[in-house]
């Protein structure tokens, strides 16, 4: 038999617990096609230093894990349990599973969303805790299982992804619940904590950020649009070069945006369903660099890092962006809503900055610094400096 005692032997400490369903809500919105139908969720804003993980699987099941300054509360509800309040014959909790929530605790099941109307009792039939500085997960201590189920409570079923935590496991659940393949090197890359970057984000579905879809999405939400068009030089609208160019390794350039100085953004290679095309940009005064492998990180290093040309400049943290954010306090919460609008991942000036420099560097070597065909000494002059050459740290 499968219930709350067997899971709370399973659960790893509560810092080990937010990261792992964090990352299964990461997932769960990569992998599915509208993130408004992911199973597993995350609010890091569910109250006053309150986070909550939600699981709710459509068909009358849920789960919710309730993290607090006083400790973590775990609640589950299996709508088929004879353990449910509608089952039981004054529609209370079933006896013993509650009763032993401290007092610390016991208000996060008052919460509206855990009640449902007609019922004086929350939607529960398994509940774990774990107190500030306890080191143990507790259950009720006197609960009486109804017989003949494997898994009276629902516990095995509801919390299956909390207790096998592998990343085969995870994999199965989302190839099966999304019946398409899943990469195991993405879903292990999430559980372990690192970013969602945008290469991960399109191996989970390479559908969700392809070049048509992201261009659908840009012209789909004006705010976007506008902001690409201005603040994030990256106009679509300005796709005429002032002169043509030609890669020395021989892929072709397609242009894809502008921006008010007369600068380019180009597509480089075949257009092709099965792979990104990495992003070059040339300015008007002859110069160039590779700025991404795909127009998602493109699109994401416009609307993160507004300031990258300073980036290639040789400017770093705490120079870099500063006067962008004197003038633009809120960019932070724009930044934000931007990328959930175009369903990029979400991603910081750090990491953004990192990829920039590491795929600007690339620019030489892999055949990218473009020239004006039939021109002699038409090459064009890479933009990245590196910091050592300004005197400025790279750090």
């Amino acid at each position: 038999m499968s219930t709350v005692h067997e899971i709370a032997a399973l659960l790893p400490d509560p810092a080990g617990l937010r990261v792992h369903v964090r990352a299964l809500a990461v997932l769960d919105a990569a992998i599915g096609d509208d993130p408004r139908f992911s199973l597993y969720t995350f609010d890091a804003t569910w109250g006053p230093g309150e986070e909550a993980a939600l699981m709710e699987n459509g068909s009358g099941d849920d789960f919710s894990v309730l993290f607090t300054p006083a400790g973590v509360l775990i609640r589950g509800f299996d709508h088929e349990s004879r353990m449910s309040p509608y089952g039981t014959d004054d529609e209370q909790v079933w006896p013993g599973v509650i009763d032993d929530v401290p007092a610390s605790l016991r208000p996060l099941l008052d919460e509206p969303a855990f009640r449902d109307e007609g019922i004086d009792a929350p939607r529960v039939t398994a509940c774990l805790w774990r107190e500030t500085g306890d080191t143990t997960w507790r259950t009720g201590s006197a609960i009486d299982f109804p017989p003949g189920n494997e898994d009276p409570d629902g516990s095995g079923f509801l919390f299956h992804l909390l207790t096998d935590r592998s990343p085969e496991s995870v994999r199965a659940h989302f190839e099966d619940y999304y019946e398409r393949p899943v990469p195991l090197h993405a879903v292990r890359h999430v559980l372990t904590g690192h970013p969602l970057t945008p290469a991960i984000a399109a191996a989970l579905n390479p559908a969700a950020l392809s070049d048509d879809a992201l261009l659908r999405r840009i012209a789909a939400h004006p705010e976007v649009s506008a902001y690409l068009a201005c603040d994030g030089e990256f106009d679509l609208a300005r796709t005429d070069p002032i002169e043509p160019v030609a890669l020395p390794n021989g892929l072709p350039v397609e242009p894809i945006a502008g921006c008010n100085a007369g600068g380019t953004h180009y597509l480089c290679g075949p257009a092709s369903p099965d792979g990104p095309r990495p992003v070059l940009y040339t300015d008007s005064e002859g110069r160039a660099s590779l700025l991404a492998e795909s127009l998602a990180e493109a699109l994401t290093l416009a609307i993160v890092l507004p300031s990258w040309h300073d980036a290639l400049a040789g400017f770093r943290p705490p120079a870099l962006n500063s006067d962008y954010l004197e003038d633009h306090p809120d960019h932070p919460v724009v930044r934000d809503r931007l990328l959930a609008e175009l369903r990029l991942p979400p991603a910081d000036d750090v990491e953004v900055l990192d990829r920039l420099l590491a795929t600007a560097a690339r620019t030489v070597p892999d055949g990218f610094l473009p020239h004006v065909p039939a021109e002699e000494d038409s090459a064009f002059q890479p933009m990245l400096e590196l910091p050592a050459d300004r005197g400025i740290s790279a750090s």
